[in-house]
């Protein structure tokens, strides 16, 4: 048996055990016993990020998916979330489990191929039997730990944010006066075009970890990673302009890390569904995008609330033209001194 086929027929096991069991139910089957219209039924499951199959008769959903229809559902029938949001938040939702199921999988796909040939005197590793005994054991050792983990990161998270929320907007979506920053790595491009997989495998991995780490040691909240960017916020311009001194600090000190250039703006942003969007946000972008390699720049109402703390050194640039914005007048950005980050 070959290592496709045998990772094929891994792949059916683990399934049955995700799922809950045996694809069942056509597309008309899952609206008629959900009770939703099948419009409804096909929206929805495509704004989780599932496609829908081009034979309408084929059997391809099972119980469990039939009980997260109910959920979503029962959601808007007991006013928790109002009718017009469910379909962005099932988006949403579908977006963020689609990016955390991909690494999960890269994490325990080898586990789970290195230890089905692994058997005991006289088993035989081709055997069809032997292959699907060890795949969904192996799956029900390494799933519900993952569900633990991933379940207490999540209240962890909803804890904190509920924590910084309690005395804001209580909407799904909401306008909040936040610093917004952007670091981006410099000749990342190039980069790509002379690093193997393995090595630029491990620049993201650098990469986001040394920024994670800064953002929430600065009190600041990463608000996604794209590649060679982070973007992040923070509730006060001083905590926003420490990180991103620190993240520069940071960055220098490692001889193979590209440089990085910052843009930060301050100002009303809508918080909607754990991304920011406005001006504010476009600013701090295009700031990053027109900063020198190694330099921090940030916007005029940034500059505002720091002026006066000599902790930071301020100086005025030459006003820029960009896409959007007739004229912005930035400041670079430095510390008052070259001691290094304290401790905060």
């Amino acid at each position: 048996m070959t290592e496709n086929q045998i990772s094929s027929l891994v792949q059916t096991e683990i399934e049955k055990t995700l799922l809950g069991g045996e694809r069942k139910y056509t597309r008309s089957d899952i609206a008629e016993k959900s009770g939703l219209p099948l419009e409804r039924v096909v929206q929805l499951w495509i704004a989780m990020g599932f496609p829908v199959h081009t034979d309408p008769s084929a059997v391809v959903y099972t119980d469990a998916d039939l009980d997260a229809l109910r959920l979503i559902t029962t959601l808007t029938e007991q006013k928790v979330i109002k009718p017009e949001m469910e379909v962005a938040i099932a988006r949403t939702l579908g977006q963020s489990m689609s990016r955390l199921a991909e690494w999960q999988v890269a994490v325990v796909n080898s586990h789970i191929l290195d230890r089905i040939t692994i058997h005991s005197d006289g088993e035989d590793p081709t055997d069809l039997d032997v292959i699907r005994r060890d795949a969904r054991s192996i799956a029900a050792q390494t799933v519900p730990t993952l569900e633990a983990l991933q379940s207490y990161t999540w209240r962890r998270h909803l804890a904190a944010t509920a924590g910084r929320s309690v005395t804001g907007p209580t909407e799904e979506t909401s306008g909040r006066i936040l610093a917004v920053g952007f670091a981006d790595m410099v000749g990342y491009t190039s980069l790509t075009r002379r690093l193997g997989i393995d090595e630029l495998t491990t620049l993201l991995e650098e990469f986001e970890s040394i920024a994670t780490d800064i953002v929430a040691r600065g009190r600041g909240s990463v608000i996604k990673n794209v590649g060679d960017e982070v973007m992040f916020s923070a509730q006060s311009a001083e905590d926003a302009a420490h990180i991103a001194l620190d993240l520069q600090h940071a960055f220098d000190a490692h001889e193979d890390m590209p440089e990085l250039r910052i843009g930060l703006a301050w100002g009303s942003v809508l918080a909607r569904y754990g991304d920011l969007y406005g001006s504010v946000v476009n600013i701090a972008a295009r700031l990053t995008s027109s900063a020198r390699p190694g330099t921090i720049l940030v916007d005029t109402a940034m500059t505002e609330m720091l002026d006066g703390d000599s902790e930071f050194h301020l100086k005025a640039i030459r006003s820029l033209r960009v896409r959007g914005f007739h004229k912005l007048k930035p400041h670079a950005l430095r510390r008052s001194t070259d001691d290094q980050p304290k401790e905060r």
